[in-house]
């Protein structure tokens, strides 16, 4: 057993009342009054026009998707250092996911390889806010609308990051956001799509109930997806978004912590890159090489400290190989990088700790 996990959620708030409202009431499944309210208020926090829930991140991306009607054939440009859920959902569509570089920054989305994998096949970029830092958005709305592709922006890890003052998940056609239990806020499991367009809105409200025909009851006119989030979630969501200031607060201070304990090191920490707000979903690392890493993480680990690996490469991984690709700076990121134990409630002897730990790693 860990004495300091990588992530906990923080659920000192209205989390059991809200909860114990839906057991009182007898909604417990996606009816009930904490659906709508989360809706509503996630909706406010992030300033958009329309935001659905749903039961997890990964259904958000399929049925962002499906709302854009991407489909057999069509192409997504992708960032390769992602977590695979960016990826697989492409794949469920029938699309062909094209993996991109990263910057290596910001570790994002590297909008010069995205130019030069647009085909005319191409019909979407998926930016991933990885870790919570932004993408460079206002490159990839342009090469978006100068060459009249969709933009879906993956916000799994970034609820409260910002890019020039404005919410991530506000720039494209349409985002996503995931509450799983190790995220920024949680709802144990479950996700959010948001957009501005009222008619992606609508198709991706039709699609996740079952593809019920709006005016007739029990009829079905759409293959539709069972994506529905419950009033349990959604209640526990409403929860956490009360807290959500002082909770990336929190996590902010975690970083410029780790940062000045750490700037005098070979340990390099994902840094905050130009007019945005990085929420610091995790706190990571590099190492100088990466035969370091599996040393690094051992002697953390017998100290009481996990810790996480930076997502690996997707092309890299068997599913998804069967072309060679070399995307340099994603691989040097995914083979060096750490995730440090990053929940809000760490305290500042544990960061200290942490460091200290690292500081005397033999390698």
């Amino acid at each position: 057993m860990h004495k300091i996990p990588v992530y906990q959620p923080s659920l000192v708030g209205n989390e059991k009342k809200y909860v114990n409202d839906c057991l009182d009431a007898n909604w417990i499944s996606s009816k009930g009054k904490y659906v709508q309210l989360f809706e509503k208020e996630f909706a406010s926090y992030v300033k958009v026009n329309y935001a659905t829930g749903v039961c997890n991140g990964t259904v958000a991306l399929h049925l962002a998707l499906l709302a854009l009607g991407i489909g057999q054939g069509d192409e997504v440009i992708v960032p390769t250092l992602t977590y695979i859920a960016s990826v697989n959902t492409i794949t469920y569509t029938g699309a062909i996911p094209v993996f991109v570089d990263s910057l290596p920054d910001t570790w994002q989305i590297d909008p010069e390889d995205v130019i030069r994998a647009i085909t005319p096949k191409t019909k979407a970029i998926l930016a991933v806010h990885l870790y919570g830092h932004p993408c460079d958005l206002s490159a990839l709305k342009e090469i978006a609308k100068k060459h009249r592709l969709f933009l879906i922006e993956d916000c799994a890890e970034a609820i409260g990051s910002l890019y020039q003052n404005q919410h991530v998940g506000t720039f494209g056609d349409v985002a996503t956001f995931s509450f799983y239990g190790n995220k920024t806020i949680t709802t144990g499991e479950g996700g959010m799509v948001i957009t501005n367009d009222q008619t992606i809105f609508d198709r991706a409200v039709h699609f996740k109930g079952q593809g019920l025909a709006k005016y007739r009851e029990y009829w079905h006119d759409v293959i539709g997806y069972n994506y529905r989030m419950t009033n349990l979630c959604a209640a526990i969501g409403l929860a956490q978004l009360e807290k959500i200031q002082t909770i990336i607060k929190k996590k902010r201070q975690i970083a410029e912590l780790y940062k000045e304990l750490l700037q005098d090191t070979n340990f390099k920490v994902h840094p905050e890159i130009g007019d945005v707000f990085h929420s610091y979903w995790m706190v990571s690392i590099l190492v100088d090489q990466a035969n370091q890493r599996d040393t690094v993480r051992e002697h953390l680990a017998q100290a009481g400290i996990e810790t996480r690996p930076v997502f690996y490469p997707v092309h890299t991984m068997p599913m998804y190989s069967q072309k060679y690709q070399k995307h340099q700076v994603a691989e040097d990121i995914g083979w060096r990088g750490i995730n440090l134990p990053s929940y809000p409630d760490l305290s500042e002897e544990q960061i200290k700790y942490i460091c200290d730990t690292l500081n005397k790693t033999n390698y």
